[in-house]
């Protein structure tokens, strides 16, 4: 696992010429500890550039759990409006299953429920970004268990966007928590 951040590794992972420019401005071609990068941009209110670093950083099990845990911060904002829908609900446990058990059956249990909350969040769309994206944010956890780690970062960004009707905060403590798993790892 990477423990330091440096110029040459964020041109490797593709950052954007701006990030790239400010980390050289600010470090030069230092080597900088993971953590301390990603707390420096969640200072900074560069949460969308630490979501995108986080996963990039992140092992397949950090990221699946990163995704579920995001999702489940905002599915809350979904179910206060559509409580009789569980299928976002549903994809979130069926993520929690793949983590427990990497199983061919429970990946396809995930994919047929990512699919459900995917068709919940299109349902909605033209209401709420909010609902919406909370429910995306289900699909993108049950779709990065069944599929590619990859999706965690998709499952956060939704979260991010259901949260920003929340606040900030929301999106700070998914980004605290991927930090813990990222000490964890």
């Amino acid at each position: 696992m990477r423990k330091y951040i440096t110029k040459k590794y964020l041109n490797k992972i593709g950052a954007c010429g701006e990030a790239i420019d400010k980390f050289e401005e600010q470090y030069g071609n230092k080597k900088i500890d993971k953590i301390e990068i990603l707390n420096e941009l969640i200072k900074k209110d560069k949460l969308d550039w630490a979501n995108w670093l986080i996963v990039e950083i992140m092992e397949r099990w950090q990221c699946l759990k990163y995704a579920i845990y995001a999702a489940k911060q905002v599915i809350g904002i979904y179910e206060k409006k559509y409580p009789e829908d569980k299928r976002p609900r549903k994809a979130i446990q069926a993520a929690q299953k793949v983590l427990k058990q990497n199983t061919k059956k429970n990946k396809i249990v995930a994919v047929y429920a990512a699919y459900a909350a995917s068709d919940a969040a299109d349902a909605v769309y033209t209401t709420s970004d909010a609902y919406a994206a909370a429910a995306a944010a289900a699909y993108a956890a049950a779709y990065a268990a069944a599929y590619a780690a990859d999706a965690a970062a998709y499952a956060a960004a939704y979260a991010a966007d259901a949260a920003d009707d929340a606040g900030e905060k929301i999106r700070i403590r998914i980004l605290k928590y991927g930090i813990k798993l990222l000490r964890e790892g």
